[in-house]
């Protein structure tokens, strides 16, 4: 992306959040904006696909604190009509040409003059990530951006581990043009404004600084014969297949990294990388609580009073717990080592938690049965402890 995208575009109209938009906020616009403009969803529609690119590319600078931050920087000092030529101030804050005082204000800024390095022209270049002045961004080799995209899988899958096929809709390096824009047979021809440096040097005043060249954008390059199916940009939206290894024990929400996978870099730079937010459907029986299998067993009150030996399921069948005389209702039991395995060998264990089950309706017998227990029992209080810590209370 060349610096005068960075200073004509509204990246926050793109996505339709304000300046002052929080990063899950802007995430939220761009995924519910992605998944409207998918060329998947909008097949045949180019002006959707071309809305996807830019919501892509808005996303792409957005969503990077960094990269946030260079671009409202460079907004707000282009914004102010200071380092435009006839901008007339020359200087953000009110100075202008020429010195002040007799203080030279050339000086404060290396000497610059027309076409030398230095001056404010580095200070641009510092804030566009130039080093050396008129050394060009868009010539250098330059990183992707990183991409991010969402797979579900369901619990078992989340809890042992998959692998899972990815179609993913991004941009990738044309095929058709190798990347670099041109009619196959043709080539980019060097900017002759600029010389190939995508900056051009402007003088006002006591100060020299550079900008993007407006005949080649900022690339250096200019496309004289277009490639067809990217129309010169060197990028198209292509879909693709990938295979992406979910580890065992992923949780909900968490993020894979796939090295290379994101956006092509430019002028021979690396891929960005691609980011795969995992979502796990729960599982109607069991829940997890980080290595550890949880699950709810229904019990009757004659097994937690008497004891018994319950069967027990897990996500590899069944095993026999043993629950002891006396066991009160909400207990948990734990059995070593059915929960998660991890690859380093450690595994978590499954949480049972006995509940009573009180049945709905009795038939003639056992309320009859029930009752004579009552009387039975009468004379032991369940509550007699509570109400004890109760009237300590009081008197305290």
């Amino acid at each position: 992306m060349s610096a005068r995208d960075w200073i004509d575009k509204d990246f926050y109209a793109d996505l339709g959040v304000s300046s002052e938009a929080s990063a899950e906020e802007i995430k939220k616009s761009y995924r519910k904006l992605a998944r409207e403009l998918h060329p998947d969803a909008n097949p045949g529609d180019t002006k959707a696909e071309a809305r996807f690119k830019s919501v892509s590319q808005a996303y792409g600078v957005l969503s990077d604190p960094e990269k946030r931050k260079q671009y409202d920087e460079a907004r707000s000092l282009f914004a102010s009509g200071g380092f435009r030529p006839g901008g007339g101030g020359g200087f953000p804050g009110g100075f202008g040409g020429g010195s002040a005082g007799g203080f030279d204000f050339g000086d404060l800024f290396g000497g610059a003059q027309q076409g030398g390095a230095g001056g404010i022209g580095d200070i641009l270049g510092g804030l566009f990530g130039r080093r050396g002045g008129a050394a060009s961004a868009a010539s250098r080799a330059r990183r992707g951006d990183d991409v991010e995209t969402d797979v579900r899988i369901d619990f078992v899958e989340a809890v042992r581990g998959a692998t899972v096929p990815l179609r993913l809709s991004s941009p990738a390096a044309c095929a058709t043009c190798g990347g670099n824009g041109a009619k196959p047979g043709t080539t980019p021809k060097v900017c002759t404004t600029c010389k190939g440096s995508g900056l051009v040097s402007r003088s006002q005043g006591a100060f020299a600084f550079s900008e993007p060249c407006g005949d080649c954008r900022g690339t250096g390059r200019i496309v004289e014969d277009p490639c067809p199916d990217c129309g010169g940009q060197g990028v198209s939206t292509k879909t693709r297949t990938l295979t992406v290894r979910i580890p065992v024990g992923v949780d909900d929400g968490q993020r894979i990294r796939l090295a290379g996978q994101g956006e092509p870099g430019r002028n021979g730079g690396p891929s960005g990388d691609l980011f795969v937010r995992v979502h796990v459907t729960p599982h109607p029986v069991f829940g997890r609580t980080r290595n550890d299998l949880t699950v709810t067993v229904p019990v009757t009150f004659p097994e937690l009073a008497l004891g018994t030996t319950l069967s027990v399921p897990t996500l590899d069948g069944s095993v026999n717990v043993k629950v002891q005389p006396g066991t009160a209702s909400g207990r948990i039991l734990r059995v070593r080592g059915k929960g998660i395995v991890r690859k380093e060998g450690a595994s978590g264990d499954l949480l049972v938690t006995l509940q009573v089950a009180v049945p709905s309706r009795l038939d003639g017998k056992a309320e009859e049965a029930l009752r004579a227990y009552a009387e039975a029992t009468q004379d032991h209080d369940p509550r007699a402890e509570l109400n004890e810590l109760l009237g300590k209370g009081e008197t305290g």
